[in-house]
């Protein structure tokens, strides 16, 4: 599934297009839970922005900056068995919640995608939450979820991504060093309607996805810092 940070076109558009792609494992006798496969991938695209090798004259920096270029789309697709080793195999990053596996890739054109990645399905990313999610851990940032969405586990895998690297961006360098050191703590949660309404009516970094799949357009997620980090974000980008 996909995510993209606005459904109005812009100069990004006449700019060749990329993606950056995630996979999540899926065995059929062990899925892991909805929360922890979006809290994973959401690190995972951190972990992937904050590599020694996404920066400078590292190997990724070109496709991290050609991707940032333009919209900024994320592609969740499964995979289980022999599919998941081969994924394994290409360079990337694999990234481990409770239990959620996500490896997350360089940036790729987007009608360029590697074959081992093309074949793997975008579908059947139905996750659950065997119970509730417990309360938000101290420390951590929040990701709001609106709770007038229905996603798949997969769109909302992208939604959370994106709202990860919103709430990096909206970071000063202090801040953005203490997430880091501290592993990028975060929770996925949906927010109550009330709560949902104050929070995009706030500063914070708002996901608005262009509605290209399963959602109409409009807001997805807002990114909230925890008190150990900055009290008012700035969003540093347009």
């Amino acid at each position: 599934m996909s995510s993209n940070d606005t459904p109005h076109t812009d100069h990004r558009d006449e700019k060749p297009q990329f993606v950056l792609p995630l996979v999540v494992r899926i065995e059929r006798d062990a899925p892991p839970s909805r929360t922890d496969a979006l809290e994973t991938a959401a690190r995972a695209v951190l972990e992937i922005l904050t590599d020694d090798r996404s920066a400078g004259e590292g190997p990724w920096a070109q496709a991290i900056t050609d991707w940032e270029d333009t919209r900024i789309r994320k592609v969740v697709r499964r995979a289980r068995g022999a599919e998941w080793r081969r994924a394994a195999a290409l360079p990337g990053l694999t990234v481990t919640g409770a239990e959620a596996e996500v490896r997350v890739f360089p940036p790729v054109p987007l009608d360029g995608w590697p074959k081992e990645l093309a074949r793997l399905q975008v579908s059947g990313t139905d996750l659950d939450d065997p119970a509730a999610p417990g309360p938000v851990p101290d420390g951590a940032v929040t990701l709001w979820v609106n709770p007038e969405l229905t996603m798949t586990a997969g769109k909302a895998m992208a939604q959370a991504g994106h709202g990860a690297q919103l709430l990096w961006w909206a970071m000063d360098d202090p801040d953005r060093k203490a997430w880091r050191e501290a592993g990028f703590p975060l929770a996925v949660r949906t927010a109550s309607p009330g709560h949902w309404a104050a929070l995009t009516a706030s500063h914070l970094p708002v996901v608005r996805d262009a509605g290209f799949t399963e959602i109409a357009p409009g807001p997805t997620i807002v990114s909230e810092g925890s008190a150990r980090f900055a009290a008012h974000l700035r969003l540093n980008r347009p």
